[in-house]
């Protein structure tokens, strides 16, 4: 059948040319264009990667959304023949990943076991640190009391995860700070320091011994001698354990170090008043903590800063210093504060009082 219509100006022109031949004509035109683009592409993406070397492209997450969905109709066998500036296998691996990207619902989920508290982690530590007898129960049952309910498996996770054992690993391994405070009210130091003295014969280094109270941090100078020996201990030990003065009335315990001066006679004195003698392993100074500071305050604040002539002037500048130490001096142990309290302040002019010369001095308001 030979139909054709062509419409031009007013009138219709009958065209004798088969429809099958007009159709092939029109397709070996357009396959014939897109032939041409095709090779244009090809030789544009060879040119680029010349240019572009072997650096590895960059693309931005629009790009491969942009390559991916128009590469998937293509394939790879066509991608591959098109010489694309990409693999066929990365363009296919971003169509993959639209894909799972589309029907990810992890967005939508919610969240699962909710996680433990940062107050409850803190105070379950707190709590086992602070308690080396309480297990897993005990501390569920001070936690409920606190308004926080967590199960006995999450108290041992918990103290799993910071390093801490169950009750009957930590028990005992009590540190030698909860000792003392467990034991602070019984609790006394004793120690010696030297001094050198000028006398007649020359410079003599004169020994002083003490015992400081923990708990008050009060000091008693216990004697003064230039060479001392076992019997003199003995007698500083009676004098110390006297039912009526003696310093140690009321203390279970006596810190001290391994010095051959602290004979068995001493310390069996002491153990018959009730005083046990704990003797601190050698080479421990820090273990004797507040007696070394005392020697560090009364030598830095007061004795290196003297020339000391003969025992009588010792004794003057000890004497003088201990008086300071207890009434008037501020002790950061305990709140900055004189060991024998704060007086209250008046509207007073300040005033300073000296002692030593001007060696030691403290300022205080003048009542009158």
């Amino acid at each position: 059948m030979w139909v054709g219509f062509l419409f031009f100006g007013t009138g219709w022109w009958m065209l004798n040319v088969p429809l099958q031949m007009l159709i092939m004509m029109l397709a070996g035109w357009v396959n014939e264009e897109h032939r041409a683009v095709n090779a244009y592409l090809k030789e544009e993406n060879r040119v680029l990667r010349e240019l572009h070397g072997k650096k590895r492209l960059r693309f931005t997450d629009d790009q491969r959304r942009r390559l991916a969905v128009k590469g998937k109709p293509v394939g790879r066998r066509g991608l591959r023949e098109f010489g694309s500036i990409v693999t066929p296998n990365t363009i296919l691996r971003w169509h993959r990943e639209l894909i799972a990207r589309k029907y990810d619902g992890s967005l939508m989920r919610g969240p699962g076991r909710p996680a433990i508290a940062g107050e409850i982690r803190s105070l379950a530590v707190r709590m086992a640190s602070e308690n080396e007898s309480w297990g897993y129960t005990r501390i569920v049952g001070e936690l409920s009391k606190l308004g926080h309910l967590v199960s006995r498996s999450t108290v041992r996770r918990i103290l799993k995860e910071r390093g801490i054992g169950p009750a009957p690993e930590r028990l005992p391994h009590m540190p030698w700070s909860k000792f003392l405070k467990a034991h602070w009210e019984a609790l006394a130091a004793a120690d010696f320091f030297t001094i050198e003295v000028w006398t007649k014969i020359g410079l003599i280094r004169y020994l002083v011994f003490f015992v400081i109270d923990l708990p008050t941090r009060r000091v008693e100078i216990a004697g003064i001698v230039p060479v001392p020996n076992g019997l003199w201990m003995q007698q500083v030990a009676r004098n110390l354990i006297d039912d009526v003065s003696g310093f140690l009335n009321g203390k279970g315990f006596l810190i001290h170090d391994r010095d051959p001066l602290y004979t068995r006679d001493f310390r069996e004195l002491l153990s018959h008043a009730g005083v046990a003698s704990v003797r601190l392993p050698p080479r421990s100074p820090n273990l004797n903590a507040y007696a070394e500071r005392f020697v560090l305050s009364i030598k830095s604040e007061c004795l290196d800063r003297m020339v000391l002539i003969g025992e009588r002037h010792l004794r003057r500048a000890v004497g003088s210093y201990i008086e300071h130490y207890h009434l008037e001096r501020p002790h950061q142990g305990i709140g900055n504060r004189p060991i024998a309290g704060v007086p209250k302040p008046s509207e007073g002019v300040v005033l300073r009082h000296e002692r030593l010369g001007g060696i030691l001095s403290h300022y205080y308001r003048d009542a009158a």
